[in-house]
């Protein structure tokens, strides 16, 4: 396996691993982490979402701070592992990114980590949620979320009807909507109302297609959700204090996740462990490490106080 400079720079390294073919053809995934002169054993591995993937270097570095060595995986199809005969973001089972994870954790401990914590952000919140789920080895100690996908953020009007679209996605895998509107990325890139730099090749101003085949495959995976999991592991739930739902643009977008329906984070976190803290932070966007400077100071803050009240740092 061949360790390479990653495109973050700043002592991030990346290393690709090759999975077998799949529906598609050639399949990777690309683990993130870095150099550290820190002599822990302790590691985080980050999930990232829907449309996006591992650049949030701030979050690194606290973890860092914290006595944490850092790692991130940019799943298939996503990001960094994103190959050109492949459509952006796909997948037709979230048990798909399970291999991914399993190699990333494999690293983690080639690299004499003894314990890590496992955090997920939006879909990889769900993703990450229904692995640790399934996962019966003591070494991951505790799961962090950061606005996990928990449900659909759709009209109540709609839910009746959802069986059309998970035919659709059943039966058609080219299928797909331009659904998603272009305020949340353009609210976060600094070359239009944002602070932060990212590739818009792999995190797009106008968005990957949405595939009904996709959203199928999430569906599943939430209807597994809701009937209830039993995570033994600590997890702490975070989330926005409000959602924004228009269409238009409004500056509400800096301040709201402007892509789930909070309410819903909030009513499932209950469902999945016997040991959830939820926390909610007023004024927080849905990756709320992206969130104004005040904002995500008080989410490492919480952040913090979990894995101290935790016996995690």
């Amino acid at each position: 396996m061949d360790i390479k400079t990653d495109v973050l720079g700043n002592g991030f390294k990346s290393l690709e691993y090759i999975h077998s073919d799949d529906y598609e053809g050639e399949v990777k995934s690309v683990v993130v982490f870095r150099d550290t002169e820190q002599s822990s054993s302790k590691a985080v591995l980050y999930v990232h979402g829907y449309i996006d993937y591992f650049f949030q270097q701030e979050l690194a570095d606290h973890f860092n701070k914290w006595g944490y060595n850092f790692y991130a995986v940019d799943l298939r199809k996503y990001g960094r592992a994103l190959m050109p005969h492949q459509k952006p973001n796909f997948a037709r089972n979230m048990d798909e990114y399970f291999e991914d994870l399993d190699s990333a954790i494999a690293k983690i401990k080639e690299d004499k980590n003894t314990e890590m914590i496992l955090m997920g952000h939006s879909t990889g919140g769900l993703l990450t949620s229904l692995y640790l789920n399934k996962q019966k080895d003591g070494f991951i100690k505790a799961l962090m979320l950061n606005s996990p996908f928990f449900d659909l953020n759709i009209p109540n009007a709609l839910r009746s009807v959802l069986g059309i679209p998970m035919w659709l996605g059943k039966h058609f895998e080219n299928l797909n909507v331009d659904f998603l509107t272009q305020h949340y990325p353009k609210s976060l890139h600094k070359d239009y109302k944002g602070e932060w730099d990212f590739n818009i090749a792999w995190k797009p101003i106008v968005n990957f297609p949405f595939y009904f085949t996709w959203m199928r495959a999430i569906r599943l995976a939430q209807i597994e959700l809701h009937k209830g999991l039993d995570i033994k592991q600590p997890v702490l739930v975070m989330h926005s204090d409000k959602s924004y739902k228009g269409r238009k643009w409004s500056e509400d977008i800096r301040m709201q996740d402007a892509v789930l329906d909070v309410e819903h984070i909030a009513k499932y976190a209950k469902v999945i462990g016997k040991d959830v803290t939820t926390i909610e932070i007023e004024g927080a966007v849905h990756d709320m490490v992206l969130s104004k400077l005040e904002v995500r100071k008080r989410v490492y803050d919480e952040m913090f106080n979990w894995l101290e009240l935790k016996a995690l740092v």
